[in-house]
C-alpha cells in the first residue's frame, strides 16, 4: 500500500509541475516579450506551452476529468487513503493547485486564459524553425 501512496504523492507533484508549466511559462513569455529573451521565442517552448493549456481548455469544455487527478485519485483508493492526502507534500501540492468552485467557473478561467495564451502567440510568435537565426 505505501507504493501506491508513493505513486499517488508522484502524480500530485507532476500534476503541480504541469500547473506550473503553464503558469510560469506564461509569465516567462509575458517578460521575454518585454525584456527581449530570445528563447522564449523557441518553437518547440511555445508548442509545448500553447498545447498544454489547450488539452486543458479542450478537456473542460467537454467536461472530461483530468487524468492525472483521475489516476491521484485510483491511486489514494489503492494506499487505502481518502481523496486528499494528509502528508506535507502532498497536502501543499493540493492547495497550491486544487480549490473549490462551481465548474463552469473553471471551464471559463481555462478557456480564457488559453485564448488569452493564443492572442500572445499571435503577437508575440515564436521563431520559425526554419528561419536562420545568424542574419
Amino acid at each position: 500500500m505505501v507504493e501506491y501512496k508513493i505513486l499517488a504523492d508522484t502524480v500530485v507533484i507532476m500534476h503541480a509541475a504541469y500547473v506550473g508549466f503553464v503558469v510560469l511559462g506564461f509569465a516567462a513569455i509575458l517578460i521575454g516579450v518585454v525584456r527581449h529573451w530570445n528563447w522564449i521565442r523557441n518553437p518547440w517552448f511555445r508548442a509545448a506551452h500553447l498545447a498544454s493549456i489547450g488539452v486543458v481548455a479542450l478537456m473542460a469544455i467537454a467536461d472530461i476529468a483530468c487524468p492525472l487527478t483521475t489516476l491521484e485519485n485510483y491511486l489514494r483508493q489503492k494506499a487505502g487513503e481518502a481523496r486528499y492526502p494528509a502528508d506535507f507534500i502532498g497536502y501543499w501540492a493540493h492547495q497550491l493547485i486544487f480549490f473549490q468552485g462551481p465548474p463552469w467557473v473553471f471551464t471559463v478561467c481555462y478557456v480564457v486564459f488559453a485564448l488569452v495564451v493564443i492572442a500572445v502567440f499571435v503577437l508575440a510568435p515564436p521563431h520559425r524553425p526554419w528561419k536562420s537565426t545568424d542574419s
